[in-house]
């Protein structure tokens, strides 16, 4: 089946894309009638080199996104991971030499159509007078063996673009330009790995893996890589991926060592989250820095993709002082990170987090009756949520994304982790307080800040005094806190509907002759009727809001749990008698 893509046409879809960058960035120009995008200030690198890259479309911000000044003069542009026509690479080599640059070199990724085209343009351009120079560059560390082909050309050509651009924008002649950058580029290898495979507009995809696979050695235009492995945890696939590139007997591997000093790239191959870069990135550090590498820049990004490709590639790059330097040359291209000129090995990475506040101490002994009451009290709790995991991720399914019984669970299993420290505090107001702490660190999720407001708010007026009006007070100051914060209000389909229910109800504690089990047995009777009737209601806040009411038959699962604890409660205040 034929992959879905936001596109114009097929076969427009590559000057689409260029068009559009050049259309939201002043500082480039299409040149007529070629898929060339040029510095719009070209006239001003008289008497200086200018480098122009390219090669196939769908590996953006590659190529384009790297001109600018202190980067690439210009870009050709090809069909999708098709090499740019000869024609226009020439006509981008004749319109820098006609803005008076002394000479071109040409940045050319090591693939069979670039090597060609670029060469014959190459060729023709010296023929009528152009100084032009081209360096290959292959950067690929996947092959143990290397073939006639050499190295692939993957992301590491980015940095060779900025070291190169420095060099130019320093004034730097076009052949010691070429004799810098094929130095660098021998101190480099770069890897890929997917979990599956891109497709062309138009096209199925690439290649086919199985749920429990993972692609390694890859190039970046779908083509498959080197092996297959199992699919493994980021660390142990980052772990295997640095293996590979830097062991001695393979023949493309990067010469990094414990001592070595790198600029470290994590290139997003196109469709890999935020979230799993990010952990990708953790787990290169940590190795790399445990191997003894100094990482002395870390760029993470998207520099050279796959179209969609849900991958990522490492690259190495050996430094010492001078070319840090160029890495860290100013650059006014769009699609360069703007990275700190520091080192990432080194550097503090954590800071103390501030004393909690010393509070009062208990005005009854911890581990006293009032003590262990709130501990069987809490284990109650515990051991109600967790046997209601279940029932109510199943009623969390119909409005919600289904984990409010996850979410439940692991709030009572960080209560029971935390009594197995120690022995609650007796007085009430702490005992709220340190709950209110513990739910908003451990519980997670818009019910932990819920319960974190209510019970944070139910302990102040606990501090002075702990009777029946107080314990009333507690409840109206919790419910107040959650109607503030949450925008909830009864009648909504929420779990205030429970707690609101049982605070009226505790609005009876206020007098002198109240009752505590006769009252509270009413409140948590009004708490799970409320919760039954929120089945009948349209979703006024929270997440189940957004949908379709008719979709809501089931009542909802957090006025279900909230009435659930104020039954455990209640049980096991009458077992004791108190």
């Amino acid at each position: 089946m034929t992959s879905k893509k936001l596109v114009n046409s097929v076969a427009g879809c590559a000057d689409d894309a260029l068009a559009g960058l050049v259309a939201c960035n002043p500082n480039l120009q299409l040149l007529q009638g070629h898929r060339v995008a040029l510095r719009s200030d070209l006239d001003s690198l008289k008497g200086r080199v200018a480098l122009l890259s390219g090669g196939g479309s769908g590996h953006e911000p590659a190529h384009a996104g790297f001109i600018g000044k202190g980067m690439l003069t210009g870009v050709i542009a090809g069909a999708v991971f098709t090499s740019p026509a000869v024609g226009s690479i020439l006509a981008a080599i004749r319109a820098v030499a006609q803005a008076g640059t002394v000479g071109t070199l040409l940045i050319v990724k090591n693939y069979t159509g670039d090597r060609l085209n670029f060469g014959l343009a190459r060729e023709q351009a010296q023929a009528e007078g152009i100084p032009v120079e081209m360096v290959v560059i292959g950067d690929d560390s996947a092959f143990t063996v290397l073939k006639k082909a050499g190295r692939r050309g993957l992301c590491g050509t980015v940095l060779i673009h900025k070291v190169a651009g420095a060099l130019a924008e320093a004034g730097v002649g076009l052949e010691e330009i070429t004799k810098q950058v094929n130095m660098v580029a021998k101190a480099m290898g770069t890897l890929g790995v997917s979990l599956s495979s891109c497709s062309v507009p138009g096209s199925k995809p690439t290649f086919e893996l199985s749920a429990d696979e993972v692609e390694l050695g890859l190039g970046i235009h779908g083509e498959a890589g080197v092996r297959r492995i199992k699919m493994a945890t980021a660390d142990e696939i980052v772990k295997l991926m640095l293996d590979h590139m830097t062991d001695t007997t393979n023949a493309s591997h990067v010469p990094v060592q414990s001592g070595s000093s790198v600029v470290m790239m994590v290139n997003n191959l196109g469709g890999l989250s935020f979230l799993e870069l990010g952990i990708l990135a953790d787990a290169a550090v940590r190795s790399l820095e445990g191997r003894g590498v100094k990482i002395a820049r870390a760029l993470v990004g998207t520099f050279m993709s796959a179209l969609e490709m849900p991958g990522v590639s490492l690259t190495l790059l050996l430094v010492d002082e001078p070319l840090l330097k160029l890495i860290d040359a100013e650059t006014t291209a769009a699609a360069w990170p703007n990275v700190a000129a520091v080192s990432v090995t080194g550097r503090k990475r954590s800071r103390v987090a501030p004393a909690e506040p010393q509070e009062a101490l208990d005005s009854i002994a911890a581990g006293g009756s009032a003590s262990k009451r709130m501990a069987l009290v809490l284990e109650r709790v515990c051991s109600t949520l967790l046997g209601l995991e279940e029932h109510l991720n199943a009623l969390d399914r119909a409005a919600g994304d289904g984990d409010c019984g996850t979410t439940h669970s692991r709030a009572a299993r960080a209560i029971r982790e935390w009594l197995k420290e120690g022995p609650p505090p007796a007085s009430p107001a702490q005992l709220l307080s340190k709950l209110s702490v513990l739910l908003l660190e451990k519980m997670g999720g818009s019910s932990g800040a819920l319960y974190g407001l209510f019970l944070t708010a139910a302990a102040q007026p606990l501090k002075a005094k702990t009777s029946l009006p107080a314990w009333s007070a507690a409840m109206d100051a919790g419910l107040e806190a959650m109607q503030k914060y949450g925008k909830a209000a009864p009648g909504d389909r929420t779990m205030l509907d429970s707690l609101w229910a049982a605070g009226q109800e505790l609005q009876a504690w206020k007098s002198p002759v109240a009752d505590l089990f006769q009252v509270l047995t009413k409140a948590v009777k009004s708490a799970e009727a409320a919760a039954e009737a929120t089945k009948n209601m349209e979703a006024g806040a929270g997440r189940a809001s957004y949908i379709s009411s008719a979709r809501l038959e089931q009542p909802d699962p957090g006025a279900v749990a909230a009435a659930a604890i104020l039954r455990a409660i209640l049980e096991v205040l009458q077992s004791q008698g108190v």
